[in-house]
């Protein structure tokens, strides 16, 4: 309302105050600049509303002086179409040519400048001009006033405020405005370094992990990063990029960040499995952001307006600061961690904006960084990306935790059934091998038992006429079938245990030396440990002991063998201990392959074999068990 009042008054003084206007005695001396001369005090101005009228047209309206519209020095939303004609008398006292550069403030789409003589208008060459600054030269002793066109950008930031600068102080002018960096210019500098190292943090975890929430938070952050490092690089230049980024291209980077920002907290929160309701929001959200983009496309390149532009740039802001405030109210209600980042993130930035548009109403002067509305702005995006990135973070571990949960449960399922593979493998094996020592008991033990039978038979009816065949047939028979019961007793799992593993080898050993004259003695523990013996160790065992008895019955000339098992804190460990001669361990190779194959069948086993001379030969079997 204050400014429309402004305008009305405007337009008053414009229609009643004709007697005001200022006579062509306020001139300029160019010749007389030494580096910059503000033009203000002595310029008239004259503001064509519609934007129709031509410039010899608006000559003959009625100018006023500048002075009196301080207002026009940072142009209103309302006053941003207009265009605007300035009257500025200038001489040259000089005999030769003299020039300087007018620059008429910022920005502009139109910058015309025309000299005024004999009541017309000659439009001058800019062809040595450089980019918002106009080169204006008057030949020697020239005096005429320079009628000047102005249409500005749309955007709400642009000033008329003209000056003279000398073509000796023009470089170091540039440089000095170009170069001068406010502390709010620098901040957004260092904070636009920060955001750049967390793009490219973001970027490299969606290249990795191809997670599209990476992606759009990426998208969202570069959009803010731009908005930052631009308005905060681009303060003061006049280039034509400049012109085309305050006109259009940062409303752009707020549209598309806005949308990848919805686009980033519907992944973010998987809205879509999650929260249907806002999941739909957020989606109708992004497509209204790209309409209201495509309008405000259309109004900036177009038509000529420029208030629907702002009010439609307005109208996206309070919605960004509406839907994170509706972000925190959701995150109370829900006390999701996730949404708590969100939250988290939109209080910061809603906090910081609401301090930033305060020192805006409140008209409150940029002397230091913190009286700056664009540092506490610029703070609050920069924390909500903080927030965001935590975010990210904290998921992206949780599920790497369950993943690594998964695969483990996975790995677990998989040796599983592994295991129950093999004990399947395995008890069909053992079943297996019941039934073919069921069958060679039943089968094979039958035929062998009837040729030894019949060959007992033959030799008796055969006493006065003995045949050596049918006797080496019984003895064969005897010693096949006793080979025969231990290949049965191996195979059968009933067997599968220590304690029968020893009543067998004390039974063979008993009967082996039955009618030898060797006296064998058989010492073993009371309790024997509950331990399982596989039918391959039972029978290398065995086949040892047997190989060993062997050798004491045929070599030593023993008359005494002691078995003994031992249980020691290790394990297990079976001596046997004859008293015969002992054996030469330089001939070992007189007994041929019985003790390298003794040797190897405990090897296949792991069971450690010594044998050595101790008052005759102490063969020693251990076996080290952990757990009993």
């Amino acid at each position: 309302m204050k400014r429309i009042a402004t305008l009305f008054g405007f337009y008053f003084v414009v229609t009643c105050c004709n007697a005001q206007l200022t006579n062509d005695t306020a001139v300029v001396s160019i010749d007389e600049i030494v580096e910059r001369f503000y033009l203000a005090p002595k310029t008239t101005i004259f503001i064509d509303s519609s934007s129709s009228i031509s410039t010899e047209q608006a000559l003959l309206k009625p100018f006023l002086p500048f002075k009196n519209f301080n207002k026009l020095k940072n142009l209103s939303p309302e006053l941003i179409t207009y265009t605007y004609y300035l009257k500025i008398p200038v001489q040259n006292k000089l005999a030769g040519s003299f020039c300087a550069y007018l620059f008429p403030g910022a920005y502009f789409e139109v910058f015309d400048a025309f000299k005024l003589k004999d009541n017309k208008l000659i439009k001058i060459n800019f062809a040595d001009s450089i980019s918002g600054y106009k080169k204006i030269t008057l030949a020697g002793e020239e005096n005429t006033t320079l009628v000047i066109k102005l249409k500005p950008l749309k955007n709400d930031f642009n000033s008329i405020n003209p000056l003279f600068i000398s073509r000796d102080f023009i470089k170091n002018y540039k440089l000095y405005v170009i170069g001068y960096k406010s502390e709010t210019q620098i901040y957004g500098l260092v904070l636009s370094g920060v955001l750049l190292m967390m793009i490219l943090f973001m970027f490299t975890n969606f290249v990795i992990s191809k997670k599209l929430e990476f992606l759009f938070n990426t998208g969202y952050s570069l959009c803010m990063f731009l908005l930052i490092f631009l308005n905060s690089i681009l303060t003061r230049y006049t280039s034509e990029f400049c012109s085309f980024y305050y006109n259009y291209l940062d409303f752009f980077l707020l549209a598309i960040g806005v949308v990848f920002y919805m686009a980033f907290t519907r992944i973010f929160l998987d809205t879509k499995k999650n929260y249907l309701l806002l999941d739909k929001i957020l989606k109708y959200g992004e497509n209204f952001v790209l309409l209201l983009l495509g309008i405000y496309t259309y109004l900036n390149f177009f038509t000529n307006t420029y208030l629907p532009q702002f009010y439609l740039e307005n109208f996206m802001k309070i919605g960004i600061l509406g839907i994170g405030i509706a972000f925190i109210y959701l995150a109370l209600k829900r006390r999701d961690r996730l949404f708590n980042y969100i939250a988290a993130g939109n209080a910061m930035l809603v906090l910081f904006s609401v301090i930033s548009l305060t020192l805006l109403l409140a008209n409150v002067k940029s002397i230091n960084l913190y009286s700056s509305p664009l540092f506490y702005y610029n703070t609050g995006i920069a924390f909500e990306l903080v927030f965001f990135l935590l975010g990210l973070t904290y998921k992206n571990r949780n599920e790497l935790i369950k993943n690594i949960k998964e695969q483990e449960a996975l790995k677990q399922e998989a040796e599983r059934l592994e295991f129950e593979t093999q004990i399947t493998v395995m008890k069909a094996q053992q079943e297996e091998r019941n039934r073919i020592s069921a069958d060679m008991h039943d089968d094979l033990g039958a035929g062998m038992t009837s040729i030894r039978l019949y060959s007992e038979l033959a030799k008796r009816k055969l006493l006065d006429a003995p045949i050596p065949e049918i006797e080496k047939i019984s003895s064969s028979a005897n010693e096949l079938l006793s080979k025969m019961n231990a290949i049965i007793w191996s195979m059968s799992s009933s067997n599968d245990t220590l304690s029968s593993m020893i009543a067998y080898i004390r039974s063979y050993a008993l009967e082996y030396f039955e009618d030898t004259g060797v006296n064998c003695k058989i010492s073993i523990p009371e309790k024997l440990p509950n331990v399982e013996v596989k039918g391959e160790i039972r029978r290398n065992v065995f086949l040892v002991v047997k190989e060993a008895l062997n050798n004491i019955l045929k070599h030593s000339k023993a008359t005494e063998v002691n078995i003994t098992l031992v249980r020691a804190q290790d394990g297990l460990t079976l001596y046997i201990q004859d008293n015969g001669t002992g054996i030469d361990l330089n001939k070992l190779r007189q007994f041929g392959n019985g003790l390298k194959n003794m040797k190897k069948r405990m090897e296949a086993i792991k069971i450690d074999f010594t044998i050595e001379n101790s008052e005759g030969t102490l063969i020693t079997l251990h076996k080290k068990i952990t757990t009993f």
